[in-house]
């Protein structure tokens, strides 16, 4: 055991994700666990998607993440002995996929109840 305690570090270029959305981009593009590089490509993308477009960038973002979110998921159904995929069309909350409305709900782990 360490007879003294660690410092807490500030880490230099700790930036903080301007929202939920560019976040979760942000790790999905990322590969290897290079978070700079992945911020660095997302951030270059939406400053040339909003010289394009004459609009802000992360309102270019959520309106192509809406384009390619999908309305309609196919679900299989047994009808007598065969299987037939059949249409679904997905609630616009699920296609989003935003949990904070049930997480907000729920306490954290580790808190006691009530």
């Amino acid at each position: 055991m360490p007879r003294r305690q660690s410092i807490p570090r500030m880490t230099k270029y700790h930036t903080e994700p301007a929202n939920r959305t560019t976040a979760r981009f942000t790790a999905k593009l990322m590969a290897n666990g290079k978070r700079n590089l992945s911020d660095r490509i997302l951030r270059q993308a939406l400053a040339r998607a909003e010289a394009q477009a004459h609009r802000p960038g992360l309102e270019v973002l959520e309106a192509a993440l809406r384009n390619a979110t999908p309305i309609i998921e196919v679900k299989p159904r047994r009808v007598g002995g065969a299987t037939y995929q059949v249409p679904v069309e997905i609630p616009a909350i699920a296609a989003s996929r935003s949990g904070s409305a049930g997480s907000s709900r729920r306490p954290a782990n580790g808190t006691a109840r009530a």
